[in-house]
Protein backbone atom coordinates (compact mmCIF):
# COMPACT_ATOMS: atom_id res chain seq x y z
CA UNK A 1 0.00 0.00 0.00
CA UNK A 2 1.38 2.96 -1.19
CA UNK A 3 1.12 6.89 0.73
CA UNK A 4 -1.77 7.94 -0.36
CA UNK A 5 -3.72 4.32 0.72
CA UNK A 6 -1.84 4.60 4.07
CA UNK A 7 -3.34 7.92 4.74
CA UNK A 8 -6.82 7.33 3.34
CA UNK A 9 -7.27 4.51 5.89
CA UNK A 10 -6.09 6.16 8.67
CA UNK A 11 -8.37 8.75 7.40
CA UNK A 12 -11.45 6.33 7.38
CA UNK A 13 -10.31 4.89 10.81
CA UNK A 14 -10.76 8.23 12.14
CA UNK A 15 -14.67 8.07 11.98
CA UNK A 16 -14.56 10.63 8.53
CA UNK A 17 -17.87 9.96 5.94
CA UNK A 18 -17.17 8.26 2.71
CA UNK A 19 -18.24 11.10 0.42
CA UNK A 20 -15.16 12.77 2.04
CA UNK A 21 -13.12 10.13 1.53
CA UNK A 22 -13.55 10.33 -1.95
CA UNK A 23 -13.28 14.17 -2.25
CA UNK A 24 -9.98 13.66 -0.55
CA UNK A 25 -8.90 10.98 -2.51
CA UNK A 26 -9.93 13.06 -5.97
CA UNK A 27 -7.47 16.00 -4.20
CA UNK A 28 -4.30 13.95 -3.61
CA UNK A 29 -4.66 12.63 -7.17
CA UNK A 30 -4.18 15.73 -8.50
CA UNK A 31 -1.29 16.56 -6.59
CA UNK A 32 0.67 12.74 -7.43
CA UNK A 33 -0.39 13.81 -11.14
CA UNK A 34 1.58 17.59 -10.61
CA UNK A 35 4.27 15.87 -9.09
CA UNK A 36 4.81 13.54 -12.07
CA UNK A 37 4.60 16.19 -14.43
CA UNK A 38 7.36 18.13 -12.28
CA UNK A 39 9.18 15.33 -11.65
CA UNK A 40 9.68 15.50 -8.03
CA UNK A 41 8.65 12.79 -5.35
CA UNK A 42 6.10 13.04 -2.71
CA UNK A 43 8.45 13.35 0.26
CA UNK A 44 10.51 15.65 -1.54
CA UNK A 45 7.90 18.45 -2.65
CA UNK A 46 9.05 21.84 -1.22
CA UNK A 47 6.36 25.09 -0.77
CA UNK A 48 7.82 25.94 -4.46
CA UNK A 49 5.71 23.33 -5.86
CA UNK A 50 2.56 23.88 -3.69
CA UNK A 51 3.04 27.29 -5.01
CA UNK A 52 3.38 26.79 -8.52
CA UNK A 53 -0.07 23.97 -8.51
CA UNK A 54 -1.94 26.67 -7.02
CA UNK A 55 -0.73 28.67 -9.75
CA UNK A 56 -1.79 25.95 -12.44
CA UNK A 57 -5.45 25.87 -10.35
CA UNK A 58 -6.03 29.20 -11.44
CA UNK A 59 -5.93 28.91 -15.40
CA UNK A 60 -6.42 25.23 -15.79
CA UNK A 61 -9.91 24.12 -16.86
CA UNK A 62 -11.48 20.56 -15.01
CA UNK A 63 -11.43 17.64 -16.91
CA UNK A 64 -14.99 16.24 -18.11
CA UNK A 65 -16.35 12.63 -19.30
CA UNK A 66 -17.78 14.43 -21.88
CA UNK A 67 -17.82 17.60 -23.96
CA UNK A 68 -20.87 20.55 -23.04
CA UNK A 69 -23.86 20.16 -25.24
CA UNK A 70 -26.94 22.38 -24.04
CA UNK A 71 -25.03 23.80 -20.93
CA UNK A 72 -22.17 25.38 -23.51
CA UNK A 73 -24.11 28.36 -23.94
CA UNK A 74 -24.82 29.17 -20.52
CA UNK A 75 -21.04 28.38 -18.95
CA UNK A 76 -20.01 30.90 -16.98
CA UNK A 77 -22.68 33.22 -17.53
CA UNK A 78 -25.78 34.81 -15.12
CA UNK A 79 -29.12 33.34 -15.12
CA UNK A 80 -31.78 36.64 -15.49
CA UNK A 81 -34.45 35.46 -13.47
CA UNK A 82 -32.11 33.51 -10.47
CA UNK A 83 -29.58 36.18 -10.68
CA UNK A 84 -27.29 32.94 -10.25
CA UNK A 85 -24.10 32.22 -11.90
CA UNK A 86 -23.37 29.02 -14.20
CA UNK A 87 -20.78 26.99 -13.11
CA UNK A 88 -18.05 26.68 -15.44
CA UNK A 89 -14.99 24.04 -16.20
CA UNK A 90 -12.77 26.25 -14.52
CA UNK A 91 -11.73 25.58 -10.28
CA UNK A 92 -13.06 27.69 -8.07
CA UNK A 93 -11.30 29.00 -5.53
CA UNK A 94 -13.23 26.93 -2.65
CA UNK A 95 -12.00 23.75 -4.25
CA UNK A 96 -8.27 25.48 -4.17
CA UNK A 97 -8.46 25.92 -0.36
CA UNK A 98 -9.95 22.03 0.31
CA UNK A 99 -7.13 21.39 -1.72
CA UNK A 100 -4.05 22.71 0.10
CA UNK A 101 -6.28 21.93 3.25
CA UNK A 102 -5.93 17.86 2.08
CA UNK A 103 -2.34 18.66 1.18
CA UNK A 104 -1.62 20.01 4.53
CA UNK A 105 -3.46 17.25 6.51
CA UNK A 106 -1.23 14.66 3.89
CA UNK A 107 2.00 16.05 5.20
CA UNK A 108 1.43 16.45 8.49
CA UNK A 109 0.32 12.60 9.16
CA UNK A 110 3.53 11.42 7.67
CA UNK A 111 5.96 14.25 9.69
CA UNK A 112 3.68 12.74 12.67
CA UNK A 113 4.70 9.22 11.66
CA UNK A 114 8.68 10.71 10.82
CA UNK A 115 8.33 9.55 7.53
CA UNK A 116 7.76 12.36 5.26
CA UNK A 117 9.93 15.41 5.20
CA UNK A 118 11.05 17.42 7.56
CA UNK A 119 9.14 20.68 6.75
CA UNK A 120 5.26 20.60 5.75
CA UNK A 121 5.25 22.24 2.24
CA UNK A 122 2.22 23.49 2.92
CA UNK A 123 3.42 26.54 5.15
CA UNK A 124 1.17 28.59 6.81
CA UNK A 125 1.01 32.51 6.74
CA UNK A 126 2.28 33.90 10.17
CA UNK A 127 3.23 36.79 8.82
CA UNK A 128 0.44 39.30 10.64
CA UNK A 129 1.50 38.31 13.92
CA UNK A 130 4.29 35.79 15.88
CA UNK A 131 3.16 32.46 16.05
CA UNK A 132 2.20 31.30 19.56
CA UNK A 133 2.96 34.58 21.01
CA UNK A 134 0.50 34.03 24.24
CA UNK A 135 0.86 30.21 24.40
CA UNK A 136 -0.39 28.40 27.97
CA UNK A 137 2.88 25.55 28.57
CA UNK A 138 -0.32 22.96 29.91
CA UNK A 139 -1.80 23.30 26.45
CA UNK A 140 -1.12 21.68 23.39
CA UNK A 141 0.61 23.82 20.30
CA UNK A 142 -2.26 24.28 17.66
CA UNK A 143 -1.82 25.55 14.04
CA UNK A 144 -1.73 29.20 13.29
CA UNK A 145 -2.40 31.41 10.15
CA UNK A 146 -3.92 30.83 7.54
CA UNK A 147 -2.71 28.48 5.03
CA UNK A 148 -0.25 30.73 2.54
CA UNK A 149 -1.49 30.68 -0.95
CA UNK A 150 -5.36 30.26 0.05
CA UNK A 151 -7.31 32.41 -2.49
CA UNK A 152 -9.57 34.90 -1.33
CA UNK A 153 -13.52 34.05 -1.35
CA UNK A 154 -15.71 35.97 -1.82
CA UNK A 155 -18.64 36.47 0.36
CA UNK A 156 -21.84 35.27 -0.61
CA UNK A 157 -25.51 36.30 0.52
CA UNK A 158 -27.57 32.87 0.91
CA UNK A 159 -29.40 31.83 -2.24
CA UNK A 160 -33.20 32.16 -1.45
CA UNK A 161 -36.33 31.15 -3.53
CA UNK A 162 -38.72 34.21 -3.79
CA UNK A 163 -42.49 32.99 -3.06
CA UNK A 164 -43.67 33.29 -6.43
CA UNK A 165 -40.62 31.97 -8.16
CA UNK A 166 -41.35 28.82 -5.72
CA UNK A 167 -44.59 28.67 -6.95
CA UNK A 168 -43.67 28.34 -10.53
CA UNK A 169 -41.19 25.64 -9.18
CA UNK A 170 -43.23 23.79 -7.27
CA UNK A 171 -45.83 23.98 -10.15
CA UNK A 172 -43.21 22.49 -13.02
CA UNK A 173 -42.95 19.58 -10.85
CA UNK A 174 -43.87 15.89 -12.92
CA UNK A 175 -44.74 13.59 -10.09
CA UNK A 176 -45.92 13.45 -7.02
CA UNK A 177 -42.80 12.21 -5.63
CA UNK A 178 -40.76 14.91 -6.45
CA UNK A 179 -43.12 17.25 -5.12
CA UNK A 180 -42.79 15.66 -1.70
CA UNK A 181 -39.34 15.86 -2.32
CA UNK A 182 -38.51 19.03 -2.50
CA UNK A 183 -41.71 20.11 0.04
CA UNK A 184 -40.15 18.18 2.57
CA UNK A 185 -36.95 20.25 1.84
CA UNK A 186 -37.94 23.66 1.90
CA UNK A 187 -40.31 23.12 5.41
CA UNK A 188 -36.95 20.88 7.24
CA UNK A 189 -34.30 22.90 5.56
CA UNK A 190 -32.03 19.43 5.41
CA UNK A 191 -29.46 18.82 2.85
CA UNK A 192 -29.90 16.93 -0.10
CA UNK A 193 -27.71 14.24 1.18
CA UNK A 194 -29.70 14.25 4.47
CA UNK A 195 -33.18 13.91 2.53
CA UNK A 196 -32.21 11.36 0.52
CA UNK A 197 -31.16 9.20 3.26
CA UNK A 198 -34.28 9.05 4.98
CA UNK A 199 -35.13 5.98 4.94
CA UNK A 200 -39.49 4.05 5.85
CA UNK A 201 -38.50 4.53 10.06
CA UNK A 202 -37.76 7.95 9.72
CA UNK A 203 -40.90 9.09 9.24
CA UNK A 204 -43.51 10.37 12.26
CA UNK A 205 -46.46 10.06 10.29
CA UNK A 206 -48.18 11.56 13.89
CA UNK A 207 -45.82 13.94 15.05
CA UNK A 208 -45.65 15.03 11.37
CA UNK A 209 -41.49 14.85 11.66
CA UNK A 210 -38.49 13.14 9.93
CA UNK A 211 -35.50 11.81 11.04
CA UNK A 212 -32.29 13.12 9.16
CA UNK A 213 -28.66 11.57 9.52
CA UNK A 214 -26.29 15.00 9.82
CA UNK A 215 -23.64 15.30 7.62
CA UNK A 216 -19.88 14.52 8.76
CA UNK A 217 -21.17 13.25 12.09
CA UNK A 218 -24.46 11.37 10.91
CA UNK A 219 -26.07 12.01 14.19
CA UNK A 220 -29.57 11.22 14.08
CA UNK A 221 -31.82 14.70 14.59
CA UNK A 222 -35.92 14.56 14.47
CA UNK A 223 -36.99 17.70 12.47
CA UNK A 224 -40.44 18.92 11.59
CA UNK A 225 -42.22 19.09 8.09
CA UNK A 226 -44.76 20.83 6.99
CA UNK A 227 -48.54 19.28 6.50
CA UNK A 228 -48.23 20.38 3.07
CA UNK A 229 -45.56 17.99 3.26
CA UNK A 230 -47.11 14.87 4.51
CA UNK A 231 -49.88 15.04 2.39
CA UNK A 232 -47.96 15.11 -0.78
CA UNK A 233 -45.56 11.98 0.90
CA UNK A 234 -48.81 10.23 1.55
CA UNK A 235 -49.99 10.59 -1.99
CA UNK A 236 -46.47 9.22 -3.55
CA UNK A 237 -46.39 5.89 -1.99
CA UNK A 238 -49.96 5.52 -2.79
CA UNK A 239 -48.37 6.29 -6.39
CA UNK A 240 -45.67 3.95 -5.43
CA UNK A 241 -48.47 1.21 -4.51
CA UNK A 242 -45.89 0.28 -0.95
CA UNK A 243 -45.06 1.22 2.24
CA UNK A 244 -41.05 0.81 2.64
CA UNK A 245 -39.44 -1.39 5.31
CA UNK A 246 -38.34 -0.04 7.96
CA UNK A 247 -34.72 -0.51 6.78
CA UNK A 248 -35.86 0.69 3.27
CA UNK A 249 -34.76 4.06 1.49
CA UNK A 250 -38.27 6.16 1.68
CA UNK A 251 -37.37 7.41 -2.18
CA UNK A 252 -37.12 5.45 -5.11
CA UNK A 253 -37.36 5.89 -9.22
CA UNK A 254 -40.44 5.85 -10.68
CA UNK A 255 -39.35 3.74 -13.49
CA UNK A 256 -38.27 0.54 -12.62
CA UNK A 257 -35.09 -1.26 -13.98
CA UNK A 258 -33.87 -4.88 -15.01
CA UNK A 259 -30.68 -5.58 -13.67
CA UNK A 260 -31.52 -9.89 -14.00
CA UNK A 261 -34.27 -10.56 -11.60
CA UNK A 262 -36.84 -8.46 -13.10
CA UNK A 263 -38.07 -5.05 -13.49
CA UNK A 264 -37.91 -3.12 -9.78
CA UNK A 265 -37.24 0.65 -8.68
CA UNK A 266 -33.92 1.76 -7.47
CA UNK A 267 -33.19 3.74 -4.80
CA UNK A 268 -33.29 7.82 -5.59
CA UNK A 269 -29.52 8.78 -5.48
CA UNK A 270 -28.17 12.29 -5.74
CA UNK A 271 -28.08 12.03 -9.75
CA UNK A 272 -31.49 11.28 -10.16
CA UNK A 273 -32.29 14.24 -7.67
CA UNK A 274 -30.33 16.71 -10.25
CA UNK A 275 -31.88 15.14 -13.78
CA UNK A 276 -35.32 16.34 -11.53
CA UNK A 277 -33.89 19.77 -11.41
CA UNK A 278 -32.33 19.83 -14.87
CA UNK A 279 -35.88 19.29 -16.49
CA UNK A 280 -37.41 22.25 -14.16
CA UNK A 281 -34.85 24.09 -15.02
CA UNK A 282 -35.09 23.66 -18.66
CA UNK A 283 -38.97 24.56 -17.88
CA UNK A 284 -38.74 27.73 -16.42
CA UNK A 285 -34.94 28.82 -17.65
CA UNK A 286 -33.69 29.22 -13.97
CA UNK A 287 -30.60 27.62 -12.57
CA UNK A 288 -32.53 26.57 -9.42
CA UNK A 289 -30.57 23.61 -7.30
CA UNK A 290 -31.75 21.43 -4.05
CA UNK A 291 -29.43 23.82 -1.56
CA UNK A 292 -31.40 27.34 -2.91
CA UNK A 293 -34.12 25.07 -0.86
CA UNK A 294 -32.08 25.00 2.24
CA UNK A 295 -31.26 28.69 2.15
CA UNK A 296 -35.03 29.69 1.51
CA UNK A 297 -35.99 27.61 4.40
CA UNK A 298 -33.74 28.86 6.67
CA UNK A 299 -34.17 32.59 5.64
CA UNK A 300 -37.55 32.30 6.33
CA UNK A 301 -37.33 30.51 9.44
CA UNK A 302 -34.54 33.27 10.70
CA UNK A 303 -37.45 36.11 9.68
CA UNK A 304 -40.11 34.73 11.80
CA UNK A 305 -40.24 36.36 15.04
CA UNK A 306 -41.54 33.73 17.13
CA UNK A 307 -38.46 31.69 16.38
CA UNK A 308 -34.92 32.74 17.82
CA UNK A 309 -31.55 31.94 16.20
CA UNK A 310 -30.73 29.46 18.11
CA UNK A 311 -33.89 27.67 16.96
CA UNK A 312 -32.77 27.90 13.42
CA UNK A 313 -29.24 26.64 14.89
CA UNK A 314 -30.61 23.61 16.08
CA UNK A 315 -32.61 22.44 12.81
CA UNK A 316 -29.93 23.76 10.08
CA UNK A 317 -27.66 21.41 12.10
CA UNK A 318 -24.65 23.84 12.80
CA UNK A 319 -22.56 23.30 15.43
CA UNK A 320 -21.84 27.12 16.34
CA UNK A 321 -24.58 29.99 16.26
CA UNK A 322 -22.19 32.45 14.61
CA UNK A 323 -22.11 30.50 11.78
CA UNK A 324 -25.85 30.97 11.37
CA UNK A 325 -26.07 34.30 12.11
CA UNK A 326 -22.96 35.48 9.80
CA UNK A 327 -24.85 33.69 6.84
CA UNK A 328 -28.33 34.20 7.98
CA UNK A 329 -28.89 37.46 9.65
CA UNK A 330 -28.36 39.46 6.16
CA UNK A 331 -31.17 41.46 4.58
CA UNK A 332 -32.24 39.52 1.16
CA UNK A 333 -31.34 41.83 -1.62
CA UNK A 334 -34.59 41.06 -3.66
CA UNK A 335 -36.32 42.36 -0.47
CA UNK A 336 -34.14 45.25 -0.27
CA UNK A 337 -34.59 46.38 -3.96
CA UNK A 338 -38.20 46.47 -3.56
CA UNK A 339 -37.93 48.44 -0.10
CA UNK A 340 -35.93 51.01 -1.98
CA UNK A 341 -38.35 50.78 -5.07
CA UNK A 342 -40.91 51.83 -3.04
CA UNK A 343 -39.41 54.39 -1.47
CA UNK A 344 -38.60 56.04 -4.10
CA UNK A 345 -41.83 56.31 -5.81
CA UNK A 346 -43.54 57.95 -2.94
CA UNK A 347 -40.75 60.06 -2.64
CA UNK A 348 -41.47 60.60 -6.53
CA UNK A 349 -45.37 60.77 -5.75
CA UNK A 350 -44.79 63.58 -2.48
CA UNK A 351 -42.67 65.64 -5.06
CA UNK A 352 -45.80 65.96 -7.61
CA UNK A 353 -48.00 66.31 -3.97
CA UNK A 354 -46.08 69.45 -2.97
CA UNK A 355 -45.75 70.77 -6.19
CA UNK A 356 -47.64 73.94 -6.90
CA UNK A 357 -48.16 76.50 -9.70
CA UNK A 358 -47.65 80.03 -8.45
CA UNK A 359 -49.43 82.88 -9.57
CA UNK A 360 -47.64 85.14 -12.03
CA UNK A 361 -45.66 88.18 -10.21
CA UNK A 362 -43.97 85.93 -7.31
CA UNK A 363 -40.66 84.28 -7.27
CA UNK A 364 -40.90 80.38 -7.03
CA UNK A 365 -37.85 79.86 -5.74
CA UNK A 366 -37.95 82.47 -2.91
CA UNK A 367 -41.59 80.85 -2.04
CA UNK A 368 -39.95 77.31 -2.11
CA UNK A 369 -37.35 78.95 0.52
CA UNK A 370 -39.93 80.59 2.60
CA UNK A 371 -42.66 77.83 2.68
CA UNK A 372 -41.01 74.63 1.96
CA UNK A 373 -41.44 72.23 -0.95
CA UNK A 374 -41.41 72.75 -4.56
CA UNK A 375 -43.15 75.56 -6.50
CA UNK A 376 -43.46 76.19 -10.22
Amino acid sequence: MGPIGIYLADFIARGNASASLRSYAYALLRWWRWLQVVETDWDKATSAEVKDFVLWFSWATKQRRAARTASAATAGTVNPITRKRYLDDRYQPRTVRHSNAVLRDFYEFWIDRGSGPLINPVRLDRSAHRPHAHHNPLDVFRNEGRIAYNPKLPKQAPRALPDERWTDLFGALRSNRDRALLAVTVSSAARASEVLGIRGADVDWGEQLVCVRRKGSQAPQWLPVSPEAMVWLRLYLADVGQQPRSDEPLWWTLRRRDHGNGLHRLPMNYEALRAVFRRVNAILGTNWTMHDLRHTAALRMSRDPSLTMRDVQTILGHAHLSTTADVYMVEEQDQVIRRVATYLAEREQHKQRNTTTVADGYDGDALAILFGGDSQ
